[in-house]
């Protein structure tokens, strides 16, 4: 169903695709948006337990788009590296096939916009400032992988 890559060579494994999208504070999140145009955002994420976390308003374009159709691809990439002595950036990248679902208001969708504001904000303290002003007003949406590769890319 889905395409293999074609440059296999820089493909990474599982394991770094998953460091990325630990490790990478944000990345793109692109859905099936109105009169056939794709509509991608950047996007606050978590990866846990085999799936992404994002937090977004209740409304909107995005939500709107997902309850039309709720196949996402979502794209991360790393912040790259140089190799002694040469000028392009070595970046792994990671795209992601799924769907998304809404987490349910509750004890669940609360830690996982915790855990997203961990990631982003300075102190504990901070976040749960945060969620005490703003988390009402807050959907969490799950993006459960179908599909995702990952590769090593240099610039040059």
């Amino acid at each position: 169903m889905f395409r293999k890559m074609r440059r296999i060579k820089q493909q990474i494994s599982e394991q770094e695709c998953v460091e990325v999208l630990t490790n990478a504070p944000r990345g793109v999140l692109a859905v099936h948006g109105e009169d056939g145009y794709p509509y991608a955002i950047p996007m606050n994420h978590i990866y846990r337990e085999g799936k992404i976390y994002f937090h977004g308003a209740k409304v909107g374009h995005k939500l709107d788009a997902l309850a039309v159709d709720d196949k996402v691809s979502f794209c991360v990439m790393d912040e790259g590296f140089r190799k002694d002595g040469e000028w392009a950036l070595n970046i792994k990248s990671v795209v992601i096939f799924g769907r998304i679902k809404k987490v349910e208001v509750g004890p669940e969708a609360t830690e996982i916009l915790r855990q997203i504001g961990l990631k982003h904000y300075p102190t504990a303290e901070s976040v749960e400032e945060e969620i005490r002003k703003a988390g009402a007003h807050v959907q969490i949406l799950e993006l459960s992988i179908d599909h995702m590769t990952g590769k090593l890319v240099n610039e040059s």
